[in-house]
């Protein structure tokens, strides 16, 4: 469950006109600290993402789920049922609490280096590098097109 003080900065955000990925930025943010401070641990900083992300969706961030060949099947459903349940298109169902204290314990297994600053640094030099090459990628093919 996100703190209030993070989907009133979100909200916040939106109202202000700013894309919906900035404000599931405030969600990352906050799964972020929720490692440092220990509570529970990520395999990759890639996953403390995708947690922050499906906080964002079910918490009204009307973020889109990922396109067709970005990620997988599966991936895309649970955005897709996150993005429904947070616009109210779907009724929130509540986890049995046999899966939710297996999910907890899973994560409070996983290292707390996803969080690091040296973990999201890699993280955003690699994300960086795919947009580049994709950019490239669309430009040499509009220059062959003409």
């Amino acid at each position: 469950m996100p703190s209030k003080t993070t989907v009133k900065r979100a909200k916040a955000d939106l109202r202000a006109g700013k894309k919906p990925s900035t404000a599931a930025g405030e969600f990352v943010r906050e799964e972020m600290e929720h490692i440092r401070e220990g509570k529970h641990g990520a395999r990759s900083s890639k996953q403390a993402i995708a947690i922050g992300l499906s906080k964002a969706r079910r918490a009204g961030v009307p973020l889109q789920a990922p396109e067709e060949g970005r990620t997988s099947r599966r991936t895309r459903q649970s955005a897709k049922r996150d993005l429904a349940t947070g616009q109210g298109r779907r009724k929130p169902r509540t986890t049995s609490a046999r899966r939710r204290r297996a999910t907890t314990k899973a994560l409070r297994n996983e290292p707390r280096s996803a969080a690091s600053h040296r973990a999201l640094s890699r993280q955003a030099k690699q994300a960086a590098r795919r947009r580049r090459r994709s950019t490239t990628a669309k430009s040499t093919r509009k220059r062959a097109a003409r």
